[in-house]
């Protein structure tokens, strides 16, 4: 299987639509359950990404960060006195789960860019060329995840048959919130891509873009020809768009049936708890939540 060392992760979105808890804490480190230890435990959904492209092989790591983000790098900086600390009080599940992932961000080598202004994720994308220009590479956002199974690895494998850029798709309810993707069927669960429309009133496809992608070097010189879009911000999908109409295949891998969680806005936020708590299949912990937001 190929093997790929560099990801880049984004995490600079204000996040206004979590206001005012996002005020000063990034929405990328909202927790969400997963199963350790046969119980499910909380972890920031930033954690939750950087774990599964470690799995997947990466140990090269760019995050790319704006302002009121220090509690991110804070997360990423191992702290061994405090694991000595539970260890001491007893608490040998969570040092246990503290020691797993400080050996993970110990073992990588990570950097941190800085987007002064939110101008889109082309934008902060574009502003780790000098990590990432001399090779394919991972782009993931910082604030959604796919649950029960990985994903990368999924987008490894088959960028290891196809030799070319690989991004992932889900098929949704109502597409019109996210970029459509139109693509031609070349094997099952694969697409060739030929366009992705942002949020468009008249869907052409349910499946849509998920924010994970495996890109060549080429997408820094289409994001240098990017526009601003209506919206003012330089979309990295515009710049994928661009590599197709350059000729370059990429190629879409439709996830299925595998669980997708973001945390864009308050309802989507409720809705990845639910759902990581039921991947963990822990269905007392859902009846008694469901219960509370009943009352």
């Amino acid at each position: 299987m190929s093997r790929m060392k560099k990801a880049v992760i984004l995490a600079a979105g204000l996040g206004t639509r979590l206001l005012p808890y996002s005020k000063e804490m990034p929405k990328e480190m909202l927790p969400i359950f997963q199963l350790e230890g046969g119980q499910p435990i909380l972890k920031p959904i930033l954690q939750v990404v950087f774990e599964q492209l470690y799995e997947a092989g990466v140990r090269e790591f760019c995050f790319v960060v704006g302002r009121g983000k220090r509690a991110i790098e804070d997360h990423f900086t191992p702290d061994w006195d405090y694991v000595g600390f539970l260890e001491q009080r007893g608490r040998a599940l969570e040092a246990q789960l503290l020691t797993r992932f400080y050996k993970m961000v110990e073992s990588s080598h990570i950097v941190w860019v800085n987007q002064p202004v939110p101008r889109g994720t082309g934008d902060a994308v574009a502003h780790a060329r000098h990590f990432a220009s001399d090779d394919y590479f991972f782009v993931a956002a910082g604030d959604n995840v796919f649950l029960g199974d990985n994903v990368p690895r999924k987008l490894l494998e088959l960028h290891g048959k196809l030799g070319s850029a690989v991004m992932a798709g889900k098929r949704v309810e109502n597409p019109r919130r996210y970029g459509v993707i139109v693509g031609r069927e070349v094997a099952d669960g694969v697409l060739r891509l030929e366009r992705i429309i942002e949020k468009p009133q008249e869907p052409p496809s349910d499946l849509v873009n998920v924010s994970l992608y495996l890109l060549s070097p080429a997408i820094f010189d289409a994001l240098e020809e990017c526009k601003p879009s209506p919206r003012g911000e330089i979309e990295l999908t515009d710049a994928v768009q661009m590599l197709v109409e350059w000729g370059e295949d990429v190629y879409v891998y439709d996830v299925g049936d595998v669980h997708w969680v973001d945390v864009g806005t308050p309802e989507t936020y409720l809705d990845a708890m639910l759902l990581s708590l039921k991947v963990c299949n822990s269905p007392r912990i859902i009846d008694r939540a469901v219960r509370a937001l009943q009352l």
